[in-house]
């Protein structure tokens, strides 16, 4: 047995992996009452686990959220060439800037302290979410840039014995090994044909989550008997808000 295999195996014994093929819902946006069916629960760092279910914790790792910008270092949000900060526009996010193994360490401090957060209120996992945030750079940042951040963060979860999920990023999914992630947090796999991909490189650790009714007939069509599937609205609202959608079926 190789150093590198030992290493693996110490790791999965001291993280809880998500069950395969489980009840799931999305609680982004808001916690609420699982229904009965489920098992596995992924919600905001700033909320509660749900007792008695595999917790994954939702932390927003390669972007700043709209409202959190000036709390960064300006040196830390990631510029383009005339200064001006980049900026996720479909969420209004900047970008952090990960281009630099002291600039990754750094902001793997910030980060590394919600997901100790997230230990210490008792969630099993986290979801660092943006991983593909490169792809939104305009090129100034890379894929080895955001896998080399991941892996920092992954160290740090796993020594926190937290699970650590891989979101989206289907292009790095051969990557998990190195990035050391353990499970994938999929939107749309169903929708874009992506749910093979993910399956393969997780062994079926997959949570999906879909936002059509079509996304959700694809997703269950192929993997239904295989991942975690979800319809959900696409502002995961809570029950009772105007849109609030969650179907499995």
């Amino acid at each position: 047995m190789t150093a590198c295999g030992s290493s693996e195996e110490a790791k999965s014994s001291e993280v809880r992996l998500p069950p395969r093929h489980a009840g799931f819902d999305y609680q982004i946006g808001g916690p609420y009452k699982p229904p009965s069916d489920v098992r596995i629960v992924a919600r905001d760092r700033t909320a509660p686990p749900a007792p008695g279910l595999y917790n994954i914790c939702y932390v927003n790792a390669f972007q700043a959220q709209p409202d959190a910008e000036r709390s960064w270092p300006a040196d830390l949000l990631l510029r383009d060439a005339d200064g001006e900060v980049v900026v996720d526009e479909d969420w209004d996010e900047a970008l952090l800037d990960i281009g630099t193994a002291a600039k990754r360490k750094r902001i793997a401090a910030r980060v590394g302290e919600w997901i100790d957060g997230c230990a210490d209120q008792g969630f099993d996992a986290v979801e660092p979410d943006n991983y593909d945030s490169y792809t939104r750079s305009d090129g100034l940042l890379t894929a080895n840039d955001a896998t080399a951040f991941i892996a920092l963060l992954s160290r740090h979860a796993h020594a926190r014995h937290l699970a650590i999920g891989q979101k989206n990023t289907v292009e790095l999914a051969g990557q998990r090994k190195k990035a050391g992630l353990d499970f994938a947090v999929a939107e749309e796999c169903g929708q874009y044909d992506e749910c093979g991909v993910y399956a393969e490189a997780f062994d079926d650790r997959v949570v999906d989550i879909e936002y059509t009714d079509s996304g959700l007939r694809k997703a269950i069509s192929g993997f239904g008997d295989r991942l975690s599937i979800v319809r959900r609205d696409v502002m995961v609202s809570t029950p009772g808000s105007e849109g609030y959608i969650r179907r499995t079926r």
